[in-house]
């Protein structure tokens, strides 16, 4: 299994996958992320946060946005040991967000709120998985 890290959707049929309705109730995502040792801002402004500060950021500013489009953050953790299976790098945090429907992340992720605080997000991110997970029928 080759897996690799990415900021956003890098394929049209990715992009094309989030603007369909998604699955009936509630999907969980499940974000593995990778920080950045050192922040690197777009508009080459000086800093001197590391990758994960900068992350921290934006996280603190997205979960108060994603309360406004009906999510809720659910778990977020540090990674520190891989139990089972073989990675050649380990992600540094996990975070478990739920949202109503996949549409409400999607309408989160394109309003001028989120490009706003997005710009953190990508300085402080070397990749991510984002999974979209849901409850199986009667769990």
């Amino acid at each position: 299994m080759e897996v690799t890290n990415e900021l956003y959707p890098s394929t049209p049929e990715q992009m094309a996958a989030m603007q369909e309705s998604g699955p009936e109730g509630p999907i969980f995502m499940v974000n593995l992320l990778k920080f950045k040792e050192k922040a690197e801002y777009a508009d080459g402004r000086a800093c001197d946060l590391s990758g994960r500060e900068a992350y921290m950021i934006y996280g603190q500013a997205v979960s108060k946005l994603v309360t406004k489009f009906g999510g809720t953050v659910v778990f977020v953790a540090d990674v520190n040991f891989l139990a089972l299976g073989q990675a050649e790098e380990l992600w540094d945090e996990i975070a478990i967000v739920s949202y109503p429907t996949r549409g409400d992340l999607t309408r989160m992720s394109m309003s001028p709120e989120w490009q706003a605080i997005a710009v953190h997000r990508t300085a402080g991110l070397k990749g991510q998985l984002n999974i979209e997970t849901v409850k199986p029928v009667g769990g």
